[in-house]
Formats: structure tokens, sequence, C-alpha cells
């Protein structure tokens, strides 16, 4: 059984996380405990015992804020995965010396939750198998999405290459973007790589499976900060 714990002061913004955290985890069949707390002083109380394996975590509280209660919940706790709420993404980098998982912004979008709670999740081996589906003319193919490389846009049809080959279909990045997992992020308007299988980011290029992939300038911000996370974990 996971246990799950949410720490923010604003019961409002508390019972909203809750109940998409609940419904999500329900629909993947997993079972749960999960804790609530005001305060950054309760949570450390409540996690005296046993360690929470997911912890969603407000930076902004009175009296510990979130980034002082994180210093010793790790003191404690080395293996939580720790997922910072905030309505302030300044905060972002202090989060490395605390070895965040993720952020979330305020106010929550339901989706982004979601996402990030998928990719925890992942962490633990609790996540079935995540899949894009192709609809075409004949018929419909299931994509197992831990095996794709990257997909790659050419004109109006996009390429998913993958460990055993490649499949072509219609469509767009754009449209492919939101409904992909977290760890899929844009190299470039051609690319969206698996950060899975990046292994380097350097000057123009990065490094996925065994190619040379192309980086934008537009995208390499994002793309350097999402793969900082990844060899944080």
């Amino acid at each position: 059984m996971m246990v799950i714990s949410i720490c923010d002061d604003e019961e409002k913004l508390r019972a909203a996380l809750k109940k998409v955290v609940e419904t999500e985890l329900l629909l993947q069949g997993i079972e749960f405990e999960l804790r609530e707390y005001a305060s950054g002083e309760e949570l450390l109380r409540g996690s005296s015992g046993r360690e929470p394996d997911i912890l969603f975590l407000d930076i902004e509280m009175g009296r510990m804020n979130g980034m002082e209660a994180a210093r010793e919940l790790r003191r404690l706790h080395k293996n939580t995965v720790l997922i910072f709420v905030t309505a302030y993404p300044d905060f972002v980098f202090q989060g490395y010396e605390v070895r965040a998982f993720h952020y979330i912004l305020k106010p929550y979008e339901e989706e982004k939750i979601k996402k990030v709670l998928r990719m925890a999740l992942a962490e633990f081996g609790f996540l079935r198998e995540q899949y894009y589906l192709v609809e075409q003319k004949g018929g419909a193919v299931k994509l197992p999405l831990s095996q794709v490389f990257y997909f790659k846009s050419d004109r109006k049809k996009v390429r998913a290459v993958m460990e055993d080959g490649t499949e072509e279909f219609y469509g767009s990045l754009s449209e492919m973007e939101d409904k992909l997992p977290a760890f899929f992020v844009r190299c470039h308007n051609r690319y969206l790589v698996n950060l899975n299988y990046v292994t380097r980011v350097e000057g123009k290029i990065c490094i996925c499976g065994e190619e040379e992939l192309p980086v934008s300038r537009s995208s390499r911000q994002e793309l350097l900060v999402a793969f900082a996370k990844t060899m944080l974990r």
C-alpha cells in the first residue's frame, strides 16, 4: 500500500488536490493511504513513522515553509518522491538541494496533477504501460510509450522511432503534446523526445538512444531543465 501525503495550509486547495489524486489512484487500481497536513510542523510529526512514498508539499506556508520542511524531511527520509506545489516559479531551482521530483504551479490544473502523479507512480513501478493510440484506415495501433525514443514530424505525418522499428501516421506534434506523459519534451519544433532515453544535451544537439537530434534555441532551456530533473532522480 502506498502512502500519499498532501501538505498545504489552504484547506480549499488541499481538498481540490486530494480529489484529483484519489480519483487517479483509484483509476489505476492502486491501494493507498492518503494523509493531509495543514503545516510543515504537522507534516514532520506525521512523517516520523513510515516514510511517505509521494508528498505534495506547498512551499509558501506560515511559520515553517515548505522548503524548510523539505530539508528536515530529507534528513529523516531519503526516498520520498517530493512534488512541490507553489504559485511562485522562482523556487524551482532552489528545489534541487532537496531533490524535488517536480513542481505544480497554482492555481492547479487537473491534467498537470495527473501527469506528474503518473510520473511519480512510474518511479515505483505502479503504473501500467502507457500507450498512444494511432487510428488508421485499416484499424488502430497502440504504441507502447516506454519503447518510443522520439516522435518526429514531417509535414502532415509523424514518425514514432522505437526500439524495434518505426511507425508512421498522420498527425501533428502540437496535438500530441498535451496527450503524452510529461517525460516527452520538445527539443525542436519537429521533435518530441523521451527523456528516459536522452543521455546528453550539448550545444545544438541532444543524444537520444544512439542518435543525435537537433535542439532549437526556443526549446533549449525547457529541455535542459527537464533533463536536469531526470539526473536528480
